[in-house]
């Protein structure tokens, strides 16, 4: 296969239905994170006009594969799926389509095809929206094409408004790309410049998620409290002014939003914490270190005792408030103090939850060629530590919940049979049983009042009582 590069002006895809006859399966595997999620519940919805409906399989008539380029040997991975992949495609004959997209297409789209040649498309982050343009360039030509182009024009304005229902909580984009530049990050070269969409659409998408079930929307973003949109007035507005008109929809009772910077905590949003009582009491706020001579060689522009301040003032405007957080241990010239210094402050602040990770050097990143390389024994070292230590307070934090009530918002059905499960206000996964559960009383969407009776590392069992299932 030949390399074909399309740079066309972009228009508004026009979504051809095809009768039941014409219908063609599709797989996508995804990689990452939340938004990586959402993305490809929205490929499936520009391409379900064209015929496509969603298998389990990856002998599918299309095999999307949505990356994700954060971590190390993330393209190691993607080659390794596809050489898998080859084989199922040789052996039908060639009739298999195989896409990459996402932020490894991207970042590495020319390379994808010269190591992998029977790859037919390379989409980047900010282009699935063409998809049907560019599955009939591939067909037209029989050759692979690879657009990984940042338009001036947002993908979203390009999605069709009939997309994939997502259950009792739903994930909505509402910003993009950032801004930030972080000396070990790819997101800014990979996703592009931060982008806000507008409230109205914000909106909209809400209602229509609400309207198919959905009760807990995440707005979702790179950097999703720096979102500052054209509001309904026509004026510019904040994160708390929109998380107040989604409060607004009568339908939604839960509202959360991921991921958030230091540096983009305003004094509103905290605020929103305080009055808005459909935001949840539970936060993801990146501190990567808890060395300022670390976050400064990390470009981070927030220091320490900023972070500090940022949780003293929403504890203050929400006594139940609870953090979750993501540390990047071994970072170039991290010594033992630094480290040190990131204990100290996750035994201050104690997270109900957090990510942790050794350094993983991004080619192209200004960390990535820093001197004084940590090395990955030591690095490890620490890590075992700092996981210990976080794992022993995501383990107080849910035995503390234990004799609490509050409400639960239920997904489906637990493992076992009796056995209802749902989330707690802190995104804990919660598992009631008892009589009364099983004839569908409790079912998703559900929002009821639990007490708490056990906790487990990873989740709590709880019980509800009677009349509220009789109710």
């Amino acid at each position: 296969m030949t390399e074909t590069t399309t740079r066309t002006a972009i228009t508004r895809p026009v979504f051809v239905r095809h009768d039941d006859a014409a219908l063609r399966t599709l797989h996508i595997v995804t990689w990452g994170c939340q938004m990586n999620a959402y993305d490809s519940l929205r490929m499936a919805d520009v391409l379900r006009p064209m015929g496509y409906r969603e298998v389990a399989t990856d002998d599918a008539d299309m095999v999307i594969f949505n990356t994700c380029h954060i971590r190390e040997r993330a393209a190691d991975k993607l080659f390794s799926a596809l050489g898998r992949l080859r084989a199922v495609k040789e052996a039908r004959g060639g009739r298999m389509m195989i896409a990459v997209a996402g932020c490894v297409a991207q970042a590495e789209g020319a390379e994808i095809l010269r190591r992998a040649p029977y790859v037919d498309l390379v989409v980047g982050s900010q282009a699935y929206h063409k998809l049907p343009e560019l599955i009939a360039a591939v067909e037209a030509k029989r050759a692979s094409v690879i657009d990984t182009a940042f338009p001036a024009e947002q993908k979203f304005d390009f999605l069709p408004e009939d997309q994939s229902g997502q259950g009792a909580i739903a994930n909505l984009a509402i910003q993009e790309g950032c801004d930030k530049f972080c000396t070990f990050c790819v997101v800014p070269y990979t996703r592009g410049a931060e982008q806000s969409r507008p409230a109205a659409a914000i909106i909209a998408e809400a209602k229509r998620l609400v309207a198919r079930g959905a009760r807990e929307i995440a707005l979702l973003g790179q950097n999703v409290n720096a979102w500052h949109g054209e509001g309904l007035d026509g004026r510019d507005w904040s994160l708390a002014r929109l998380l107040d008109a989604l409060a607004e929809i009568p339908e939604i009772g839960r509202l959360r939003y991921t991921t958030s910077h230091p540096r983009d905590m305003g004094d509103d949003l905290i605020a929103a914490h305080r009055r808005n009582a459909k935001l949840m009491p539970f936060l993801h706020l990146p501190v990567q270190s808890g060395s300022d001579a670390i976050l400064t060689a990390m470009n981070r522009r927030h220091t320490v005792a900023g972070f500090r301040r940022i949780i003293e003032a929403l504890r203050a405007a929400r006594p139940d408030m609870a953090f979750s957080s993501d540390f990047i241990i071994g970072f170039p010239g991290e010594t033992d103090a630094d480290f040190r210094a990131t204990m100290a402050l996750v035994r201050e602040v104690e997270f109900a939850l957090a990510y942790s990770f050794t350094y993983s050097r991004r080619p192209g990143t200004p960390a990535a060629d820093a001197a004084a390389q940590v090395a990955p024994a030591l690095a490890h070292e620490r890590l075992m530590e700092l996981q210990d230590l976080l794992r022993d307070q995501q383990h107080a934090f849910n035995r503390a919940q234990v004799g609490r009530r509050f409400e639960v918002l239920f997904t489906g059905a637990g493992r076992y049979p009796g056995q209802v499960a749902g989330r707690s206000p802190y995104l804990q996964p919660v598992v009631v049983a008892g009589t009364g559960l099983a004839d569908g009383a409790i079912g998703p969407g559900t929002m009821t009042e639990v007490t708490i009776t056990s906790a487990n590392p990873n989740s709590l069992m709880g019980t509800i009582n009677q009349e509220q299932i009789a109710a």
